[in-house]
């Protein structure tokens, strides 16, 4: 699942649904979500609980965040706590923000 932060702006999604549509390509047998911290849907604590409805148990979150913040270190895993309350047995996995990656951050140093 991606998890991005959400805007008024209804064009800024694009990137977003690009990415994932990007994925789907190279990974057609995973499955990927967008979910949005706020002014977008869907909310990630719906996707959580669509996921789990569907018998989905392991759930991995790749925050699109350049760098570690607040929504992060705090809002990300506040969210997660309150949909383990209604789906304890669902395991959920925060994955790093995008500039921790080395790699990424060489593909960005790369792209400048």
């Amino acid at each position: 699942m991606f998890f991005c932060h959400g805007s008024r702006n209804p064009d800024w999604r694009t990137p977003f649904e690009s990415l994932a549509q990007d994925y789907l390509r190279r990974f057609p047998n995973r499955l990927v979500r967008l979910a949005f911290l706020e002014m977008m849907s869907p909310p990630l604590t719906e996707v959580l609980a669509e996921l789990a409805r569907a018998g989905i148990v392991t759930v991995r979150i790749v925050p699109l965040f350049l760098a570690p913040g607040a929504h992060t270190n705090r809002d990300l895993p506040a969210l997660v706590a309150q949909s383990r309350l209604q789906w304890p047995a669902l395991q959920v996995e925060i994955s790093p923000t995008l500039l921790e990656s080395e790699a990424l951050r060489t593909a960005v140093v790369d792209a400048l």
